[in-house]
């Protein structure tokens, strides 16, 4: 008996599924829906499995997908056919007046209210409200629209009698819900009412050969209304849609088409054609437009061979030698500088840097450098200058003698000695015996 009933339901099931895809064509050649995708398929049997029923329905969709067919469909097979049938974009309407446009107004609630006014939920009373861009409503709007809802009823702008509507919603939104329910930008509770039957539809880049199917429909359309020969692409053509993203859809499709078809003046139509109009190989990535007036060329990208980063590298090591270089040159000079001339110093000398000891005579500092010429202050107590300008010595023999100087002057007092050559006594013992000067 399980077996049977098994198979009893596959079998039914099988039926379901032949009258749905029928049901789907016919919906495709009464509303002009062009694809064989899945996914539109699927969205198109939900919205005739809902339409006779009075379940709320939120469709979901890039911008351009063509949402605005679902609600058509939903209400055409609905048994409020023959009532009214109102789509309303709820983010043109301004903010201040949108209340106004749902509700209605009664004269003199606002400035400008110079007459009573029905709104929409009175209007289409007993119909079906197409509200496109639904997350674009403000919080107060939303409030009134949960509401209705669920009860039915609604207050006009500028009065307090309740009124009753029978008004079946359809709603559409291309914003992430979640994520405005998050930012406190949507109300949830309202968001759940809507949402009692989700429909997605897919955007156009998953859709396949669908992109080629609607390229031929718009061409077709556009000869068929100008009397032209209709533009076709060739193999190259017809892959390079395959791989462009469409950000704008099916909207933007009919208008690449709808461009080509009046200015390009060839029939056949190339990858070169298409890229000239901003379609790219988006599977290579970023390709590079380059407009020049009315001539529009296309460079596409290259292998990347890393020679623009191999020569700026090598600049940038020949610009470090070359002042590595200078920097060695630099240094070098100084140091033959340095042999010939007895160099001042300031407060670096220890013990273990000799050749920085500085050169002192009577606690006076000199540097025997042209641009830094020496102290008027005791340079008659400096002996036989002279010969330091005319064969200077090294900075043991100019050491050497300033202790000998310095020595005799402090009468061989070896403290004293040490203080006027800034060193320390220890250091004076060392030089002392070092050059052989024991007095």
């Amino acid at each position: 008996m399980l077996v049977e009933g098994i198979c009893v339901i596959l079998s039914r099931f099988c039926v379901l599924t032949t009258m749905d895809e029928k049901a789907i064509q016919q919906i495709k050649q009464r509303y002009g829906i062009v694809g064989n995708y899945d996914g539109l398929n699927r969205s198109i049997d939900i919205a005739i499995q809902v339409a006779p029923t009075e379940l709320s329905v939120l469709i979901y969709g890039e911008s351009g997908v063509g949402k605005e067919v679902l609600p058509r469909v939903i209400h055409d097979n609905s048994t409020r056919k023959h009532n009214k049938y109102f789509a309303i974009n709820c983010g043109s309407l301004p903010e201040g007046t949108i209340d106004s446009e749902l509700f209605g107004h009664k004269k003199g609630s606002f400035t400008g209210a110079l007459d009573d006014r029905e709104g929409y939920f009175s209007v289409a009373n007993n119909g079906t409200l197409f509200l496109d861009e639904v997350g674009e409503l403000p919080l107060a709007t939303q409030a009134r629209l949960l509401r209705v809802l669920e009860t039915g009823e609604y207050i006009r702008v500028g009065e307090s009698e309740v009124r009753k509507t029978n008004v079946r919603i359809v709603a559409a939104t291309n914003v992430n819900m979640q994520k405005a329910i998050r930012e406190g930008k949507f109300r949830e509770d309202l968001y759940y009412r809507l949402n009692t039957i989700p429909i997605s539809m897919p955007p156009l880049r998953e859709r396949g050969r669908d992109i080629e199917l609607l390229f031929r429909k718009f061409a077709y359309d556009i000869s068929e209304k100008y009397r032209i020969e209709p533009v076709r692409l060739t193999e190259e053509a017809r892959m390079l849609l395959l791989k462009y993203k469409w950000p704008g859809n099916i909207r933007q499709l009919r208008n690449l088409v709808e461009q080509i078809s009046i200015i390009s003046q060839e029939r056949e139509i190339t990858p070169q054609i298409l890229m000239s109009y901003g379609v790219t190989d988006d599977s290579l990535g970023e390709t590079s437009l380059v407009l020049h007036g009315a001539n529009r060329e296309m460079h596409t990208p290259e292998t990347h061979s890393y020679e623009k980063e191999r020569d700026l590298l090598f600049q940038l090591l020949s610009s470090i030698g070359k002042e590595v270089k200078d920097l060695k040159e630099l240094v070098h000079n100084n140091m033959d500088s340095m042999q010939h001339v007895p160099q001042g110093h300031y407060g670096l000398y220890n013990e273990e840097a000799e050749e920085l000891q500085p050169y002192i005579v009577n606690k006076q500092r000199y540097q025997p450098q042209g641009n830094m010429p020496y102290s008027n202050h005791n340079i008659q107590e400096v002996e036989d200058i002279e010969t330091i300008e005319e064969a200077p010595m090294s900075n043991k023999e100019l050491m050497k003698k300033n202790i000998i100087d310095s020595l005799k002057r402090n009468n061989g007092n070896r403290k004293k000695t040490a203080q006027e050559l800034d060193i320390s006594e220890r250091t004076l013992y060392r030089k002392i015996k070092d050059y052989g000067l024991e007095i």
